[in-house]
């Protein structure tokens, strides 16, 4: 299935999270590799929807909060390279909105 094209990625989330060095499960290095900065916030989530509209969500589970999807593709990266990822998503039950969990580093691809 496809994820709704407005799915909400809440842009504190990715610059102040996913693009800022943490203790445990850091993803900004990973995301550094392919020339995602603080300063590119926008230009990641613009990246994460088309990564969704080019590829298909898997269900993965639901809970009392809505139901939970993966959906795994490739983020452009620097000099070619593109960096293989899983993102998670979900849909929320009371409110119907789809929005961005997080994104897991997979690897980058050699060309």
């Amino acid at each position: 299935m496809k994820l709704p094209s407005e799915a909400a990625i809440a842009p504190e989330k990715v610059r102040d999270y996913l693009l800022v060095k943490q203790d445990r499960s850091d993803k900004s290095a990973f995301l550094e590799r392919g020339g995602y900065t603080r300063e590119s916030a926008e230009r990641l989530i613009a990246h994460l929807h088309a990564l969704c509209a080019a590829n298909d969500a898997s269900f993965l589970d639901e809970n009392q909060f809505g139901r939970y999807y993966e959906c795994v593709g490739d983020l452009p990266g620097a000099g070619g390279r593109p960096l293989r990822v899983r993102t998670i998503w979900m849909t929320e039950h009371l409110s119907g909105v789809t929005k961005f969990i997080t994104l897991i580093p997979i690897e980058i691809l050699r060309q």
